[in-house]
């Protein structure tokens, strides 16, 4: 268990030392959380069926087990993510939104203070990475800002820093923790930072952003430290490939360790179990065609498909991965009903962001999220809405919608809640942003109003390789809101778009110039939060060597952040009023 203080955002929050009780509460539910890497909302047929009324036989993509996990549980039309994968995971493994933790990106293996075994600036964290951005030829107004790279787990060279997970808070419930899988929150296989040091017994992992799908074990235990040879510890703790199986297709091997752990844990019957199974399907290596991310025979079978190119979707590596994901979900729901574990196993299912899109990557080995706008790393819906499913047969009315929006920092509290723990009795200036979920299982559209989250908010103060869907150009720092049904994206060049989700899912009405005081509203709303939250050195800064001059997009830069600070009216100066 951890212990320490937390420090950030001008916050002072003592965490008190406890242990967790083995006695097990038969009402607690097993709980088996599935985490899909770039998995796009338009990628399950369930969802796309939702979307378009075209039935899932008439796709290319097939998704038969996740649809059947669907049916039998309630399915989020609503729900979101962050618009990339580490802050995903940093908000939902501590509730929090990713930046108020430093997490505003992804990071590759990138330098850090601590592995090049540096001291940082006063004020920052010895996990932040000294740069990260793409290698962007036209000129940027804007210079990105810093992420963080590592969940602080209370080390001595965290300076007091420390982050509740959510697995040493169900161990509090006489929890078994688990964990498989893709990692990314861990400063790079930096010491002290691993799932073993967040809660979590490990069964295998990697602390990167993707992984090879062949022939994965050695990179796996790579303990040289070839990358960073400086990093103050003895071996590099990149990952453990766990153990053998005898799969050659890392999606298989990973659910077979899985599905072990399951059997294992069904003959422990005074004990219930938590599984993070974060899978890298179905991330791939989107420049190399050759390296194989699908089984052979899936890519044969995708590339004969007569439906190839139904929505745009028409890459056959793409969609043998999809369907190795689909097989690992099937398989354990077979291993659950073989132990007798369904009845009191809750399985969630969600992605990390949604899928890379084609019209914002140049054709890579990406799909396509149409009707949805944009794709990973935009703060369009196709970036950021994903597919959530909740299965607990007998506890979840089956085959219902629910049409509430949802965000990954709402998982926390919803376990917190199906383990009876009271988390602020243990921690009690500990400040979750999310909310327990459950009630809306079975009340659908909210009417009790018990799940009270009318706010979402998003940001990533990046400029980005990937285009801006409105003008194919590199997408600049932005941010976003949402407020009941109107969501206000912020690029913060100098531009507002703000929607009406509910009547334009496709974001192509943009209504900021026709209600500006909603806009205004919904800007001074983000920039407050960001204020109040947001250490500066996780926000944009303006370049001192950008040239107005050389400026090629249409609309020249305003440094809005810059005015609302100042008290100018930043939104008359974008909208000209």
């Amino acid at each position: 268990m951890k212990t320490g203080i937390y420090i950030k955002l001008g916050m002072t929050i003592c965490v008190l030392s406890c242990q967790g009780s083995a006695k097990n509460n038969t009402t607690k539910p097993n709980i088996i959380f599935i985490l899909a890497d770039d998995l796009g909302y338009m990628d399950v047929n369930y969802f796309a069926t939702r979307m378009t009324g075209v039935p899932a036989d008439k796709q290319y993509y097939e998704t038969p087990n996740i649809n059947e996990l669907a049916k039998q549980g309630v399915a989020f039309s609503q729900a979101y993510s962050c618009p990339l994968c580490s802050p995903t995971r940093a908000s939902i493994l501590t509730g929090k939104y990713a930046a108020r933790i430093g997490f505003t990106s992804a990071s590759h293996p990138q330098a850090t203070y601590y592995n090049q075994n540096t001291t940082p600036p006063e004020g920052y964290y010895i996990h932040d990475v000294l740069y990260h951005g793409d290698n962007i030829s036209i000129p940027q107004a804007l210079i990105n800002a810093k992420t963080n790279s590592a969940i602080p787990t209370g080390q001595p060279i965290d300076e007091g820093r420390n982050e509740l997970t959510i697995a040493e808070a169900l161990k509090l419930a006489g929890y078994h923790t688990a964990f498989i899988g893709k990692w990314h929150v861990g400063g790079h296989g930096s010491k002290g930072y691993q799932p073993c040091d967040n809660g979590f017994h490990t069964l295998a992992y990697l602390d990167m952003g993707a992984s090879e799908y062949y022939n994965w074990r050695e990179n796996w235990n790579y303990k040289e430290k070839i990358w960073f040879p400086n990093m103050p510890q003895e071996e590099w703790t990149i990952g453990d490939p766990g153990e053998e199986t005898g799969e050659e297709y890392l999606t298989d091997d990973l659910t077979e360790q899985v599905v072990r752990y399951i059997e294992q844990r069904s003959k422990i019957k005074d004990q219930p179990f938590f599984i993070y199974f974060s899978h890298f399907a179905i991330h791939g290596t989107l420049t190399h065609q050759t390296i194989p991310m699908a089984k052979p025979s899936d890519v044969e079978y995708f590339d004969k498909k007569p439906t190839r190119g139904w929505n745009g979707h028409n890459i056959p590596v793409y969609a043998g991965m999809i369907k190795g994901l689909d097989n690992s979900v099937g398989r354990i729901l077979e291993k659950l009903k073989e132990t007798g574990l369904e009845e009191n196993t809750l399985i969630i299912f969600m992605s990390d962001n949604g899928a890379l899109d084609s019209r914002t990557t140049n054709n890579l080995i990406t799909s396509h999220n149409y009707p949805l706008k944009g794709g990973k790393q935009c703060l369009f819906e196709g970036g950021i809405r994903v597919p959530l499913i909740f299965r607990w047969k007998g506890k979840i009315n089956p085959g219902k919608w629910s049409n509430v929006p949802v965000d990954c920092i709402d998982i926390f509290p919803t376990f917190l809640e199906l383990a009876q723990i009271d988390i602020h009795r243990h921690y009690p200036d500990l400040k979750i942003d999310g909310q327990s979920i459950v009630p809306l299982w079975n009340d659908l559209s909210n009417s009790e109003k018990k799940y009270k989250r009318d706010t979402f908010i998003w940001h990533y103060p990046f400029n980005v390789i990937v285009n801006n869907p409105d003008d194919n150009l590199p997408l600049t720092p932005h941010s976003a809101i949402r407020v009941n049904n109107y969501k206000l994206i912020v690029d913060w060049h100098g531009r507002l778009k703000l929607f009406d989700i509910d009547t334009d899912i496709s974001e192509e009405n943009n209504l900021a110039g026709s209600m500006p005081e909603k806009t205004r509203e919904l800007f001074t709303g983000l920039c407050q939060w960001l204020d109040d939250n947001v250490e500066d050195r996780y926000m944009a800064h303006p370049n001192p060597n950008y040239n107005p001059e050389d400026e090629i997009r249409n609309e020249p830069f305003i440094n809005i952040y810059d005015a609302y600070k100042k008290g100018e009216d930043a939104v008359n100066m974008v909208l000209g009023y």
